[in-house]
């Protein structure tokens, strides 16, 4: 047996590199995901599996930067690229340049994914969308100045309405830097003076064509933005994440114009008929007033208005007369009454009883009636009231009845 010459672990390495990256430069396999984990540097490992066996691979940062779909475990996927050993691990791995998710297109599935993410966040919840406004100031269309849709917006919109002010925010619609082009001018277009709607799109084409607007940032620049967006992506087969998330969807860009502005002919028929039934009630007010009026005219206030009047006096008449009346019932009951009050004091009078020969003595000082010898004394003045005079005289002397008890006076002496 032949003395073999040995090789050091580096050469062995070398060998074998150089052998498994000549005999599989490039090719596809299909395997199940695990273990994807996504570098700070940009780039993907994963272990690429089936049911027997496995194998490391790679996606290098500019690889993985066009994939469109979330790389997630257990994904089942056409692995393209070529082997290559790394001599520092003694490891075979497959660089992968390109990966297929097996049953659904790459792009199918990450607008599925897409979708789901942003659902759950509430970006589609009609809840949140806003109504377009009515006869809008100026409009802001994002889309590429040179394509036909905005050529068709144009033209649909100055021909329906040419009321407003158009502002041409240009971008591209396709290629590796459009979604981001699109997301700054949807965030940028509020600042422009007057603008109150935005038109985002571009005509018909591919899935692959159609993708910037299935991006997660045209999306959230359409979510975040303050005005109403309408979304005008392809034609009508078409739906875009952009589609879901804005506020109104133009199945064409054309549509989009007869969107965001109204028809002047409707405008003004719709003026037409406001006016009409402007029209129409205010005679039925004027009609309502005058029969309000006529109504009013023929009562009997207005039609004879001296009867109230004469009817008032009337009644002002009658009750002067029942007040008349009754004060001179008032007067004579209390005439009588006077009457019979003057006829009780006349009958008390002292006059009364000086007419039947009767006199009163009085003190003439004092003016105070004499009604007992006890009131005076001998050679005091005395004054006699008769019926017709009175008498001046003096007393000469008292004499007591001896029924009479004593005065004071004669007590005391």
């Amino acid at each position: 047996m032949p003395e073999l010459e040995p090789l050091t672990v580096t050469e062995l390495t070398q060998q074998i590199k150089g052998v498994m990256e000549m005999t599989f430069p490039h090719m596809a396999v299909l395997g199940e995901l695990s273990n994807c984990v996504r570098a700070g540097s940009g780039h993907v490992y994963l272990t690429l599996k089936d049911s027997d066996a496995q194998i490391r691979g790679v996606i290098w940062r500019r690889a993985a930067s066009k994939i469109k779909f979330d790389l997630a475990d257990g994904l089942e996927v056409v692995a393209v690229g070529g082997v290559e050993v790394y001599p520092p691990r003694g490891q075979y791995q497959l660089i992968i340049e390109e990966l297929l998710p097996q049953g659904i297109g790459a792009l199918e599935l990450a607008f599925r994914q897409l979708q789901e993410k942003l659902a759950r966040e509430g970006l589609f919840d009609p809840e949140r969308k806003r109504p377009l406004p009515r006869f809008p100031k100026r409009i802001a269309i994002v889309t590429s100045p040179t394509s036909a849709a905005v050529r068709d917006m144009l033209q649909v919109i100055t021909r329906r309405w040419n009321g407003c002010n158009i502002v041409i925010l240009p971008v591209a619609v396709q290629g590796a830097k459009a979604a981001g082009e699109i997301a700054n001018a949807i965030r940028s277009a509020p600042s422009i003076p007057d603008v109150d709607v935005i038109i985002v799109g571009r005509g018909g084409g591919s899935l692959e064509d159609l993708w910037s607007f299935n991006e997660e940032i045209v999306a959230r620049a359409i979510f975040d933005c303050p005005l109403p967006v309408v979304s005008a992506v392809g034609h009508e087969i078409d739906v875009s994440i952009s589609d879901l998330v804005a506020d109104v969807r133009a199945l064409t860009p054309s549509e989009a114009g007869e969107l965001v502005v109204p028809h002047r002919q409707e405008v003004a028929a719709e003026i037409q008929r406001l006016q009409d039934r402007l029209i129409d009630g205010l005679r039925g007010r004027i009609t309502t007033a005058r029969s309000t009026l006529e109504n009013l005219a023929s009562r009997r206030a207005f039609t004879r208005p001296l009867d109230r009047v004469h009817q008032e006096t009337r009644t002002v008449d009658e009750l002067s007369e029942r007040l008349s009346k009754s004060i001179r019932r008032v007067v004579a009951t209390q005439k009588q009454r006077i009457d019979g009050l003057s006829e009780t004091l006349d009958s008390l009078s002292p006059l009364k009883v000086l007419s039947r020969g009767y006199c009163v003595a009085r003190n003439p000082a004092s003016g105070d009636v004499i009604r007992s010898v006890r009131d005076v004394a001998p050679n005091e003045p005395l004054e006699i009231l008769l019926r017709d005079g009175r008498l001046q005289s003096r007393i000469e002397t008292v004499e007591p009845t001896e029924t009479d008890p004593p005065s004071a006076n004669q007590q005391d002496s």
